[in-house]
């Protein structure tokens, strides 16, 4: 598969976020081919500000390798990754992140800081940005400007 069909996998868990009022973030985490581990934002459902849809696909992919360390495994995500999420990256050693758009406003893989990779750091991610950017950056776009329409 390539780079744009597992980011349409990211983006359908998002719009799954979407239709719950949760910010439309998705996350992914393939090895050699397959997805083992989906997630989506579910921090104001549960009132947890530690499910990001990044946190969420990495623990599945966790659970289902039976190890914290996800080696090998690549994560596609919609939207730049905050500095939980990328401190996430680094302790369960991704190899990869593919993302879709930027967050100039809270994003740590380039936008505000680079944490991944970091040389200070024991282990770096190799990223991949921009893969469906445009539908990525819509679907935040749509969600705050509905989100704005009903406040009035």
């Amino acid at each position: 598969m390539l780079h744009e069909d597992f980011m349409r996998q990211a983006i359908y868990e998002a719009q799954k976020a979407y239709s719950r009022d949760e910010v439309p973030i998705g996350a992914v985490v393939v090895k050699d081919g397959l997805v083992i581990g989906r997630g989506y934002n579910l921090r104001e459902s549960h009132q947890d500000p530690t499910l990001h849809a990044e946190i969420i696909a990495i623990r599945e992919a966790s659970k289902n390798l039976k190890s914290w360390r996800l080696t090998g495994c690549s994560l596609y995500v919609t939207i730049e990754p905050c500095a939980m999420c990328a401190g996430a990256m680094i302790q369960s050693r991704l190899e990869n992140l593919i993302f879709g758009a930027w967050d100039p406003k809270g994003g740590c893989v380039g936008s505000l800081y680079d944490l991944v990779t970091d040389n200070r750091f024991n282990h770096r991610v190799e990223v991949i940005q921009g893969i469906l950017e445009d539908e990525c950056r819509e679907l935040m776009q749509n969600f705050f400007r509905q989100k704005r329409l009903r406040r009035g």
